[in-house]
């Protein structure tokens, strides 16, 4: 039997002035998996904080703080690492000094298109993160380990260890809060680091926040945040172990309209991100293409326009086209 692949024209909703629930509530729901994370994960940041301070000495020594104000007043990428990033990544080899942070699991397919990011940032904790950053890659784990050297990583301080071992490049890192009290004070006899990103419990939230409030890039601009599978069932750009994990799933709907099914903790990553766009002043794009960031059934937010990639770019790009045309005696110059 042969598939026949279906044709869609898709149309972004139409806009509204902000989300359709409250924004306390928003915040509630965004984050109501804490307590969970926070059980799981408490002794291991903190066994791996004390492993990487012996390793690394002063954590300020090389803090994300030395990056301060290096991108201000410039347009940011955010670089996620959902399915819709095959329609656009290639673009970002033309975005000019425009800067781009993007997450580690996107190494080895950004590293397969001749894509470098100006930095990569791993929040994740857990020893996945060491196979996710070669997932989907042509070549050997090795090759796309040697090619670290190249790159500059923005690291939590709680990474897995043996994740800093094999990166070869650059490391600043930063802290990330976690509303415990009894998780902060044993953290403090470890160390005190107060170079802090906020996350939102996921690494996109922590580009956001870098690229943002650290590094002072705006506008904003998403790629890959789709936070949901796509109409195929990828969850990523390439073939994943994410990808037949789809039990316990909800329906959502996307930046067209059109449902889609995602994880609720990656619903709670989405909406972590809307609230951030209404709460903190800036101007974001959605240049996914797709996925939930934004979207809901009144339509997409104002906070986040959607657009498409290679017109947020035009944008910036606009006095090329007129300058080619007013040097050109030949031509006459091109006039909206």
């Amino acid at each position: 039997m042969v598939l026949k692949t279906i044709e869609m024209d898709l149309q972004y909703q139409g806009i509204i002035a902000a989300p359709p629930i409250a924004q306390d509530q928003l915040y509630k729901q965004a984050c109501s998996n804490d307590a969970i994370t926070i059980t799981s994960w408490r002794d291991i940041w903190l066994k791996q904080i004390k492993a990487n301070l012996e390793t690394y000495g002063d954590f300020k020594a090389k803090g994300i703080g030395q990056l301060a104000g290096k991108w201000a007043y410039k347009p940011g990428i955010a670089v996620g690492s959902g399915p819709s990033l095959k329609k656009n990544a290639l673009l970002l080899k033309d975005r000019g000094d425009m800067l781009a942070v993007s997450c580690t699991h996107n190494f080895a397919f950004l590293e397969d298109i001749g894509v470098a990011p100006d930095f990569y940032l791993t929040l994740d904790a857990g020893p996945i993160t060491i196979s996710e950053l070669t997932e989907g890659g042509k070549e050997k784990p090795e090759w796309y380990w040697e090619r670290t050297k190249n790159h500059k990583l923005l690291a939590f301080i709680g990474t897995d260890p043996e994740f800093l071992k094999r990166w070869q490049g650059e490391i600043f890192f930063y802290n990330a809060p976690v509303p415990d009290q009894s998780y902060v004070e044993e953290l403090e006899k470890i160390v005190t680091f107060n170079e802090y990103i906020s996350t939102g419990g996921n690494a996109l939230g922590s580009c956001v926040y870098a690229a943002k409030a650290i590094l002072g890039a705006n506008p904003i601009a998403f790629l890959g945040a789709d936070f949901s599978f796509s109409y195929t069932s990828k969850f990523h750009s390439w073939d994943s172990q994410y990808d037949k994990m789809n039990k316990g799933v909800i329906w959502t709907l996307d930046v067209y309209g059109n449902k889609v099914h995602t994880w609720p903790s990656y619903h709670n990553f989405k909406l972590f991100m809307d609230y951030i766009a209404v709460r903190v002043p800036g101007q974001y794009y959605n240049c996914t293409e797709g996925g939930t960031l934004g979207a809901y059934l009144e339509g997409n937010i104002v906070q986040i326009r959607p657009m498409d990639f290679a017109d947020f770019l035009k944008g910036y790009k606009l006095h090329e086209e007129f300058i080619g045309k007013c040097l050109n005696t030949d031509q006459r110059m091109l006039v909206y």
